[in-house]
């Protein structure tokens, strides 16, 4: 599966010291937009606790006007209240969606935990109808694992 193979390349991302933070991050949204054919937005939004927003970190993908989100807005927000993973297999099934493009037809949210926190999340649009596999969630999860070892 693509997933194992990607582990690596994800690592090896993660641990280039020469890089900033934002230019792995990323290089993480390019290689797995890149490598997964129905991973066709891949972005990440980090937490503001204090004022309940999230704020869009680097991404690749199309141009989004969702660079701040409230807490319990759309797949992202309620993924920072609820600190699971969502799985949205139809965009149009989900009453509290926040669009971003008219292709999307399925997103997959993941959080980023650092020191028990949820501290932001890894955000996939798929403009494939229900693509997402029981093996996209655990790869998720340890993506998230190896970027919360670089955030600070």
């Amino acid at each position: 599966m693509i997933f194992e193979q990607l582990k690596p390349q994800i690592e090896a991302i993660v641990s280039n010291n020469i890089k900033t933070v934002d230019e792995r991050l990323y290089s993480v949204c390019e290689l797995l937009e890149k490598e997964i054919e129905y991973y066709n937005w891949v972005g990440f939004y980090f937490s503001d606790a204090k004022k309940e927003v999230l704020h869009l970190g680097p991404y690749v993908g199309e141009a989004t006007d969702h660079t701040v989100i409230p807490f319990g807005k759309g797949i992202c927000g309620q993924v920072a209240v609820s600190n699971s993973n969502f799985v949205v297999p139809d965009v149009k099934a989900q009453d509290n969606y926040i669009a971003c493009s008219i292709t999307v037809k399925a997103e997959i949210v993941v959080p980023i935990f650092k020191n028990g926190k949820n501290i932001g999340q890894i955000d996939i649009d798929s403009n494939t109808p229900d693509p997402f596999t029981k093996e996209d969630e655990p790869f998720l999860e340890f993506v998230c694992k190896k970027v919360a070892s670089i955030l600070p």
